[in-house]
C-alpha cells in the first residue's frame, strides 16, 4: 500500500495551477521558502551537492535548491503539481533539476544512501504513516548527510493559530489544508528519526506576525517547527 492519502493528493493537485501565483493559496509557502532555504544552506553545503526533495509539490524548495547549485530530485505523488514544477523549471532556466512521481518508500529501495541531504518540508502532516516516511528518508540519505523535516506541532495554540486563525479568521489557506489530528509534536518527530538511526542536530520555530507579515525563525516549536 501506498503511504498517501487520496484526499489530500486530490486536494493539491486541484490547487496546483495556483503554485506559483505569489498571491494565491500558497504565498505562505513563498514567503517562507527563502527562510528555510537559507536554514537549509547554513548546514548542509548545496553545491554540487545531490540532494532528495521528498513531497516537492509545485517545486518552491527544490527550484530555489537548484538554483543555488545542488542536483535536485523532487518526489510527489500527486502529478498536477509536478507538471506545473517542471513547466517553471523550464521558465526558471533551473539546472539540475529533476521531478519523478514516486513514493518515498519506493525510492529508499532503489536507491538507498544516494542523497547527501533530503528535505521533507511541510508533508508529513498529510500522510497517514509519518514514521515510515521518515525511515524512508534515513534509508536515502549517505551516511553522514543531513535530513530536513518541517511540520506543526499537536497543540491548542497550533491549533488556534494554523487552523482556526489561519484558515478560518485571516483564510491565508484554503480550509481544510490541515487536519488537527495529524500535527505532530517534535518529540514524537525525534522519536521517529531516532528510531530511524538519524541523530537529531536541533530544531527551529517558524513565526508569523498577521499584522506586519512577516515570518522569522525563532526558538519558539509551538506551531511550525523545522528539525535536523
Amino acid at each position: 500500500m501506498v503511504n498517501a492519502d487520496t484526499q489530500e493528493l486530490n486536494k493539491f493537485g486541484d490547487l496546483a495551477h495556483r503554485w506559483w501565483d505569489l498571491e494565491g493559496e500558497f504565498r505562505p509557502l513563498h514567503q517562507i521558502n527563502p527562510l528555510r532555504l537559507d536554514w537549509i544552506a547554513s548546514q548542509a553545503a548545496l553545491e554540487n551537492a545531490r540532494v532528495l526533495d521528498v513531497g516537492c509539490g509545485g517545486g518552491i524548495l527544490a527550484e530555489s535548491m537548484a538554483l543555488r547549485g545542488a542536483d535536485v530530485l523532487g518526489i510527489d505523488l500527486s502529478s498536477k503539481p509536478l507538471k506545473v514544477a517542471q513547466l517553471h523549471a523550464l521558465d526558471s532556466g533551473a539546472r539540475s533539476l529533476a521531478y519523478r512521481e514516486v513514493a518515498v518508500e519506493a525510492l529508499a529501495a532503489e536507491q538507498p544512501g544516494s542523497f547527501d541531504a533530503v528535505t521533507c518540508m511541510e508533508m508529513l502532516e498529510h500522510v497517514p504513516d509519518p514514521a515510515s516516511v521518515v525511515r524512508a528518508c534515513a534509508v536515502l540519505v549517505k551516511p553522514g548527510g543531513h535530513v530536513f523535516f518541517s511540520t506543526l506541532n499537536r497543540n491548542a495554540k497550533a491549533f488556534l493559530l494554523a487552523i482556526v486563525g489561519a484558515e478560518h479568521v485571516l483564510r491565508m489557506l484554503p480550509k481544510g489544508t490541515h487536519e488537527y489530528a495529524k500535527f505532530i509534536r517534535p518529540s514524537e518527530l525525534a522519536g521517529f528519526a531516532r528510531d530511524a538511526g538519524l541523530e537529531v542536530q536541533g530544531f527551529k520555530g517558524l513565526e508569523h506576525n498577521p499584522l506586519t507579515k512577516r515570518y522569522w525563525l525563532s526558538v519558539n516549536t509551538d506551531v511550525n517547527y523545522l528539525m535536523a
